[in-house]
């Protein structure tokens, strides 16, 4: 028996969760000291025997494959501040140059510069609106509101282009006003070039927009300056550019935006009837409707062209405009094809294939792919003959904005095609003529 007052019967009734287990750090023997220096020597079997002293850092055990981060040189830690600018160190690198950039200032400052230059490396989204909302817009008032004077069907591309136009100018600084540009257009089965800059460009397009202003009564902007000059739009532009003291500036945007508005306002006002007009190249006509249209499409191709000088992106027209104006090029394709055999720039008719006016007679398939497409049938032997599906010799396949940069002669004809079927001949007289519609 076991007296109530021994050591077995103070550890049976003490609590087992103060109660001290021997070599573990934090645990005493009841009324033993932790602060005592005795600390650490427990009996065993009457013996002291020392047990080792353990630290707090000694009793977190290392996890399995744990291994101490590197440690990198100062030299090696500022050849990686490139790498960590860009996010292209690895965890362990990144972590060791963070640490690094807290206690060196030197090293901080210029991977804060590094920082800075890759942030302008990247090309932020754009902020510019989207293209077809100011159509979208007005389409949406429209259908709403009725106005009380439309713009004629006919007016609203070169609405719409001019528009776009002035809005890629808006924000043009002395540096994109006088960027170069280079005019291209088809002339005689060669590519002609003429170098301006992007306000020349704008002031060629016043000066040819003007041949509509005289058409619908409104004044010239050019004035005296055509006097005695050829009345064509090259010589149109010639004249004013060599009218001018000094080479055109970005001045030059208002009075042409100006003219644009009331070329369409007078459109509007005077009626759908006015589409009639007459309106003189120089040496061949278009009728007003018409000539909007030319003058929409010269609008986005110069557009185009300006948008390439200052490396901004351009998209070309909406659908609707786009397929007017390829129309427009298709039902021009005959005359120029009949103007180029006169010259004696394409191949003559044979005599066996030669049908009275309003007869069908040999035709090419012109189909063209993408928005603003279709299908027409182009007659080769006279712009009087009718196109004609059982009289196909030739099938031609484009994409509608190639087909568009081919008759402003972006594009040669050798390399628009994307399929040509039949006859080689009537393929490359059709292309051809495409490429003679444009002009400066």
């Amino acid at each position: 028996m076991r007296s109530a007052g021994s050591p077995d019967d103070a550890a049976q009734h003490a609590d087992p969760e103060v109660h001290a287990v021997a070599g573990l750090p934090g645990s005493a023997a009841p009324g033993q000291n932790m602060a005592d220096d005795s600390y650490g020597m427990a009996e065993s079997g009457g013996m002291d025997e020392p047990v080792p002293r353990v630290s707090v850092e000694d009793s977190l055990v290392a996890p399995a494959g744990w291994e101490p981060a590197p440690v990198f040189e100062h030299r090696v830690l500022k050849s990686l501040l490139g790498a960590w600018a860009l996010a292209a160190c690895s965890a362990e690198e990144a972590l060791a140059v963070e640490e690094h950039l807290g206690g060196c200032g030197a090293c901080a400052d210029e991977a804060r510069r590094l920082r800075e230059a890759v942030g302008l490396l990247q090309r932020p989204e754009s902020l510019d609106l989207d293209p077809g909302l100011r159509t979208r817009v007005l389409a949406g008032c429209l259908d709403r509101r009725p106005p009380r004077i439309a713009v004629p069907e006919w007016a609203t591309s070169y609405d719409a282009e001019t528009a776009r136009l002035d809005a890629l100018l808006q924000d043009f600084g002395d540096a994109e006003w006088h960027a170069p540009v280079r005019l291209r257009w088809f002339e005689r089965d060669t590519t002609a070039t003429r170098r301006t800059t992007v306000a020349g460009v704008i002031a060629h397009l016043l000066a040819v927009d003007g041949l509509v202003a005289v058409a619908l009564g409104l004044s010239d902007p050019l004035g005296d300056v055509t006097d005695g000059a050829d009345a064509t739009p090259a010589g149109r532009t010639e004249a004013y550019w060599r009218a001018a003291h000094f080479p055109p500036t970005r001045s030059v945007r208002t009075p042409w935006r100006k003219q644009g508005r009331d070329i369409v306002r007078t459109a509007s006002f005077t009626g759908c009837g006015s589409g009639d007009r007459r309106v003189p190249y120089g040496d061949f006509e278009l009728r007003l409707r018409d000539a909007l249209l030319d003058r929409a499409f010269e609008c986005w191709v110069h557009a185009e062209d300006i948008a390439g000088a200052v490396d901004y992106p351009y998209t070309p027209p909406s659908p609707r405009h786009l397929n007017a104006m390829i129309k427009l090029a298709v039902r021009m394709l005959p005359h120029t094809l009949a103007a180029r055999r006169r010259a004696g720039l394409a191949s003559a008719v044979p005599h066996r294939h030669l049908v009275p006016a309003g007869e069908p007679g040999r035709s090419l398939r012109l189909e063209i792919e993408g928005n603003g497409g279709g299908e027409w049938l182009i007659p080769l032997d006279s712009p009087a003959a009718l196109g004609s599906a059982q009289h196909e010799v030739a099938h031609v396949a484009l994409d509608g904005a190639e087909f568009c940069r081919l008759a402003a002669g972006h594009v040669s004809p050798a390399e628009a095609a994307a399929g040509q079927v039949g006859d080689r001949e009537a393929i490359k007289d059709v292309l051809f003529a495409a490429a003679s519609l444009s002009r400066m």
